[in-house]
């Protein structure tokens, strides 16, 4: 029955239709249900602490002077133990950082790990420009930084370790504690089998390096003892003293807030709350970590108000202070990512300020003065807006660090209803103040904000807010129009029914719409969140950056296969106008660039096709500037060494990623001691009666059907997957209109072939696809490469293009990056295809030629492999 019902044609057209749709748009929707849950998280947060809130206001305004001014104390000391620890962790690796620089660092690290996909870890990439400048080599940045984080987790467990063990010798362990418990357990499980691991170089060690072959590099060096130990042990020393000076800002809070401190609660809740920072994905634990560590306080016997108080003064000192430390350390010197986190933040702010402010009882005076010109039900629905906007300022700010024109549209939009709500709800002009402020701050900063937003995401936005906005509102008319009167007192009338069906929708409370059981609360409830997750995702496909088309128009490709002819100049060009590829052309439809976008990369084939480097010049500007304000980031593929010198003079950097091998046929010859052993196979394969066959273009369905047997069967074979980008694919419809050359044997059975594809460069010849069948015999590649130079030759070329070799050709490496590539190239098993496929065209004595990627931020490496291996999938 159920094998029926998914063959069923209309199951066959919903698969059909939606597959595209889901893949293409994965990251948006699972994106969106995390905005969504996140925000529901805080509605329902807001709604069942919000009495408590207040009180807790309260018991913070009594907190003792002296006593939160030590806590300020402690977060001095605790900035400075950072600092100490970085400059540690430098000395570690045998080198210096002075401890004012290690301030900076700390202090914009810390800043901007709020705001980045596991922020803890991923902000170590920042900020070595100013610490290379002052002589420190960047691969010691590297081990410094990887060193700093990873003592940072090992002296949470040398913490949390006895503190849990004195937990359970008490009895005072509950379900969260276990869950803390396990987690580290289960760290601490990791990090011992990476080490054992290392030790024994096992399986999990080989996978390990291969994933992150930088980390082999760190393990090497602390192998080779180039780390000093006794500096290592400084760095963990520092670290746990931080994680002591976090347990004393929470005692240092219970003092402050007239409570009867605990030492062991203090350390439980702390140790807790930093476990649940480790494991956070989002905005470094924010919320996760104030409702974990209120609920650890709660276990101990402070009240619900109280603990919330507790959390709320130790995130203060711990969390808000150093963040405020790091943006005077960003107004130090003023740049580009200033001006983005600055508005971000203060939106940021801004929401949890329009929260609070509903949720606080209003000034009396205030209130009644307004209610002299306002109706009561205005006053409430201003409330309602307050607080409906600091909910969307949280997911807004999150975009103005995209630099989204649209987000800046929207905040600009959610200050000003900010400024209207706070006045008209209670004259809350302090609030409405902040609201102003962050105002002028928007204009202030408006050209920053400069990238698209995606056209069609805003069209599915609209339309499914205006489908799902009419579904919910006539499903709710309906509801209040046929519920019992029991259920809210009212006999509902038609129009009543829509009216509060509207109302609820748009979260907009009515004091006569009062529910009177529980089946009341939740039809209510439902209307609302369907509400407000509608709204949610039109704001978010709204503020969405652009998406890319993927394929390119046949007047594109007319276009680009032109210039192609009038400009190419390489062996890798005819892969430019292969079908996987967008282009972009430069203003006077001179030069084009060839392009696949992954993720938020633009990745580029080699070089412009331009007419001469001042075309090229200007179509890279043109095309950077294009990404730029798309929200992309360029980074240039397999670049020759002769052209560096271009990109870095536009402020682009370099990566060393192998080498071409180009082979002088008026050079190669067979005769000499050093070919004995291809002569040798080459014979070999002639006395097996195998001869090579050159098909020309048109080529025989028969043929074809023949190649892609063995096409088929190598694939299999080898274990591999067609891939593209700088290479192409096995499909008839190319192959029917090149040239090839097969190796058949008596029977005129294909064993081997290759296709020759167009070469760009003058006098030049290459390939593209070499396959075989899993019985050629040994040599039959060498066999159909000296038959291709030979027939080159009779064309007149004068070079063959061998292709790339990935990763090899690296001698004396000086970066980081480069000896992670060595160590790879040289070390790792699963890369030894690589140097396999040197070793191979090394026989036949090609000149290699240096190629690169380019690229602009050093962050941008981190993504590039995951980049790189999907745009080279079909």
């Amino acid at each position: 029955m159920k094998a029926a019902l998914i063959s069923h044609p209309f199951f066959t057209y919903f698969k059909e239709k939606s597959a595209p749709f889901l893949t293409e748009n994965r990251k948006i929707i699972i994106q969106f249900i995390f905005t969504a849950f996140f925000i529901g998280i805080g509605i329902w947060f807001i709604k069942h602490e919000g009495s408590e809130l207040i009180e807790v206001k309260k018991t913070l305004r009594d907190a003792d002077a002296k006593w939160v001014l030590a806590g300020v104390g402690i977060t001095c000391m605790y900035i400075a133990l950072q600092s100490l620890m970085y400059v540690a962790s430098f000395a570690t690796v045998r080198t210096t950082l002075l401890f004012g620089d290690a301030i900076i660092l700390f202090l914009k690290r810390n800043l901007i790990s709020v705001f980045l996909p596991a922020g803890g870890i991923s902000s170590l990439a920042f900020f070595t420009k100013s610490i290379q400048k002052k002589g420190i080599k960047e691969t010691q940045i590297y081990f410094a930084s990887s060193i700093y984080g990873f003592v940072g987790i090992i002296s949470v467990l040398a913490v949390a370790f006895p503190a849990f063990l004195l937990a359970l010798s008490k009895g005072e362990t509950a379900a969260s504690e276990w869950y803390a418990l396990g987690a580290v357990v289960l760290l601490s499980i990791v990090l011992w089998l990476l080490y054992y691991s290392f030790r024994k170089k096992n399986s999990i060690y080989r996978r390990f390096i291969k994933s992150i072959p930088k980390a082999a590099i760190v393990l090497e060096e602390l192998h080779n003892n180039t780390i000093d130990k006794r500096k290592l042990l400084l760095t963990f020393f520092y670290s746990v003293l931080i994680e002591i000076a976090g347990i004393a800002h929470l005692y240092i809070a219970m003092i402050a807030l007239h409570f009867e401190p605990s030492l062991f609660a203090a350390v439980m809740g702390y140790i807790v709350a930093v476990i649940f920072l480790i494991v956070s994905p989002f905005l470094r634990g924010l919320g996760a970590i104030e409702i974990s560590m209120s609920y650890i306080l709660i276990r101990f016997g402070f009240g619900n108000i109280d603990a919330i108080a507790l959390t709320f003064l130790f995130r203060f000192l711990e969390f808000w202070l150093p963040l405020l430390g790091g943006i005077f350390a960003f107004l130090i010197k003023i740049n580009k990512l200033l001006m983005r986190i600055i508005p971000a933040l203060l939106l940021f702010t801004l929401g949890i300020v329009n929260i609070i402010s509903v949720l606080t009882p209003a000034i009396h005076e205030r209130l009644t003065r307004l209610q002299s010109f306002l109706p009561v039900t205005a006053i409430h629905a201003s409330n309602d807006l307050v607080l409906v906007t600091g909910l969307f300022l949280f997911v807004t700010a999150a975009f103005m660090l995209k630099g989204l024109r649209t987000a800046w549209w929207f905040s600009l939009a959610l200050s000003t209803l900010s400024v209207i709500g706070n006045l008209t709800k209670a004259i809350d002009f302090e609030e409405a103040s902040i609201a102003f402020l962050v105002i002028l701050i928007l204009i202030a900063t408006r050209k920053e904000y400069y990238i698209r937003n995606n056209p069609r995401l805003r069209t599915i936005g609209l339309q499914t807010a205006l489908l799902s906005g009419m579904a919910v509102v006539a499903y709710g008319s309906i509801g209040f129009y046929f519920l019992d009167r029991k259920h809210f007192s009212i006999d509902f009338t038609g129009i009543e029914s829509i009216r509060y069906a509207l109302q609820t929708y748009f979260l907009i409370d009515s004091a006569n719409l009062v529910p009177q059981d529980s089946f009341a609360k939740n039809f209510l409830s439902s209307i609302k969140i369907s509400g407000l997750l509608s709204t949610a995702f039109f704001i978010y496909t709204l503020i969405r950056p652009y998406v890319f088309t993927n394929t390119a128009s046949e007047s594109e490709i007319k276009l680009a296969n032109g210039l192609l002819k009038l400009y190419g100049n390489c062996g890798m060009d005819y892969f430019k106008t292969y079908g996987d590829k967008l282009f972009f052309f430069s203003k006077n439809k001179n030069a084009f660039i060839a392009y696949r976008i992954s993720g938020n990369f633009g990745v580029v084939l080699g070089n412009p096709v331009a007419a001469d480097t001042t075309e090229m010049k200007n179509c890279i500007q043109a095309f950077d500037r294009y990404c730029y304000e798309s929200g992309l980031k360029s980074l240039y593929y397999r670049v020759p060494e002769e052209n560096l010198t271009l990109y870095t003079s536009l402020g682009k950097k370099s990566l060393f990623l192998g080498q071409e091998g180009i082979i002088n046929l008026n050079q190669f010859t067979l005769e000499g001691a050093a070919k004995k052993s291809l002569r040798n196979g080459l014979n070999k394969i002639s006395e097996k009666g195998l001869k090579t066959v050159i098909y020309t273009a048109p080529i025989p369905e028969n043929i074809l059907q023949k190649l892609k047997t063995v096409s088929e069967e190598w694939l299999i074979t080898t274990g591999r997957k067609e891939i593209i980008f700088s290479q192409g694919m096995f499909i008839a419809k190319e192959l029917a209109q090149q040239t090839l050359i097969t190796v058949e044997d008596p029977e005129n059975r294909i064993l081997a072939f290759l296709n020759i594809i167009p070469d760009y460069a003058p006098g030049e010849g290459t390939y593209d696809l070499i396959r075989k069948t899993k019985d050629a015999p040994n040599g039959i590649m060498d066999f159909i490469l000296v038959a291709l130079f030979q027939h080159f030759k009779s064309e007149g070329k004068t070079t063959v293009n061998l292709g790339f070799a990935p990763l090899s050709g690296i001698v004396d490496p000086d970066t980081f990056q480069q000896k992670s590539m060595k160590f790879a190239y040289e070390r790792i098993k699963s890369f030894s295809h690589y140097r396999g496929l040197r070793d191979y065209k090394e026989k036949f004595s090609p000149e290699w030629h240096n190629q690169y990627l380019l690229y602009s931020n050093d962050y941008d490496l981190l993504q590039v492999p995951a980049v790189l291996s999907h745009v080279i999938k079909p």
